[in-house]
């Protein structure tokens, strides 16, 4: 019940979604959590109902001076950060074809470019206390090509190689480093999916919910120390791909 008592976490994009889901699990297991989100409104409701094991930290991590800040305005909070869980992220799907261009800026700096310097911020701080853990939301389709997903896709397949290449440079500093790499789940980063697609991803029931990407971080984050989970992949289990 008190797997993770004493410890602090930071999660990005954490008003929704699995963000939300992961910072629930983690206070129901004793941690303290600050919730990083742009979403001002959405924080502060979220830690109004979760309580003071829950604290708010609004950042528009697309804002370069302002991800800059990230652990500075984390450790100003708290006293610590045990625990990073790099959520925060963004989706397109479809025809490459039809893609805007801003957007695809907009999700490749998002799914890419902020969790490398995130990770870059936090882990400083983590050496120097000889123990952290760091954990990336990737995503199924980091394993696979998924055809409508041209865009997505490689930006999960970044992550994959980027989470594997931070788990060897930080292992003996006492850090384990590891990634979630969920099926679709039912989340607002869905919006963008074909709407054929949905429709039958939704009726076959080939959809999970957030909180079965949280119950495998939580699995993740409390093996012994001495073990690293360093990619769970979580479908439902009528998905194929």
């Amino acid at each position: 019940m008190n797997e993770l008592k004493g410890k602090i976490a930071a999660i990005t994009g954490a008003a929704s979604g699995i963000g939300m889901a992961s910072t629930e699990a983690m206070i129901a297991a004793g941690a303290t959590v600050v919730l990083v989100d742009r979403d001002e409104k959405a924080l502060k409701a979220a830690c109004e109902r979760l309580g003071e094991q829950a604290i708010p930290l609004a950042l528009d991590l697309l804002d370069a001076r302002a991800c800059a800040e990230l652990l500075d305005r984390v450790l100003s909070k708290v006293g610590q950060l045990d625990i990073f869980h790099a959520n925060a992220g963004t989706y397109i799907g479809g025809d490459l074809a039809d893609a805007n261009l801003d957007a695809i800026d907009r999700m490749l700096n998002l799914n890419v470019n902020v969790v490398i310097k995130n990770v870059r911020t936090v882990i400083p701080h983590m050496i120097e206390r000889g123990t952290g853990d760091i954990v990336v939301t990737s995503s199924v389709a980091g394993h696979a090509p998924v055809p409508w997903e041209p865009v997505y896709s490689p930006s999960k397949w970044a992550m994959h190689c980027f989470v594997q290449t931070m788990r060897r440079q930080l292992l003996k500093s006492g850090i384990r480093v590891g990634s979630v790499s969920p099926g679709p789940v039912i989340s607002a980063l869905l919006a963008d999916w074909p709407e054929e697609n949905l429709r039958k991803a939704k009726e076959a029931g080939a959809l999970i919910e957030p909180k079965e990407v949280a119950d495998a971080i939580m699995f993740m984050l409390t093996r012994p120390h001495n073990v690293t989970i360093r990619d769970i992949v979580v479908l439902p289990s009528a998905f194929d791909i």
